[in-house]
């Protein structure tokens, strides 16, 4: 395979991306465009351009909502722009972002949150955190829903960490070092 076949991202054969298909493109090297989207609208432009994966992420708080951080964004508020983003998308994975206070309470508060967003429309949840979250992506995927990590500069740890602060740059365990970040990215 010529290294300008990599760059060439084929729709899986049922037109739809999910979960399998981008495991698939994983494993064929082939690149993965993903972006973030809030509304019917922009999820169709992309859709049509052929990002293969949406991210309705809870920056809509900063980018939308005019909030300084993530963390107000609720529950009902990610579901409504999971709805709208997935009328708008055909082809593209649609991932709903579980916002701050949705899974962190127990693992059973996760799935019923987790399964608020996929009957909002989302093929799997996004949320932060590695080992901590650990018991929590394994609650939600023996439900049967797909889960996307998110670890290193974590937003909703923006109080904990003193702001938006680069990740990974020391070496340590504690939160942010680097031996923490391989630490949760093999963790669930």
């Amino acid at each position: 395979m010529s290294e300008d076949a990599h760059d060439i991202i084929e729709p899986p054969a049922s037109g739809r991306v999910t979960v399998p298909s981008i495991g698939a493109m994983k494993a064929a090297g082939r690149r993965i465009a993903m972006i973030t989207a809030y509304d019917a609208t922009f999820a169709s432009i992309v859709d049509a351009a052929g990002v293969d994966m949406i991210l309705v992420g809870d920056s809509v708080a900063t980018v939308m909502q005019g909030e300084r951080t993530t963390i107000p964004v609720e529950l009902e508020e990610m579901a409504y722009h999971v709805r709208m983003v997935a009328r708008g998308a055909t082809r593209a994975l649609v991932v709903g972002d579980l916002p701050f206070g949705s899974y962190q309470v127990s693992p059973q508060r996760a799935v019923a949150s987790a399964i608020r967003l996929i009957k909002a429309g989302a093929g799997c949840v996004k949320l932060e955190g590695g080992v901590a979250m650990a018991d929590t992506i394994r609650a939600i995927s023996q439900v049967d829903i797909p889960v996307v990590g998110h670890i290193g500069l974590t937003p909703q740890s923006y109080h904990r960490m003193g702001g938006h602060k680069v990740q990974g740059r020391w070496a340590g365990f504690e939160a942010g070092g680097r031996e923490r970040l391989i630490e949760d990215a093999f963790a669930a």
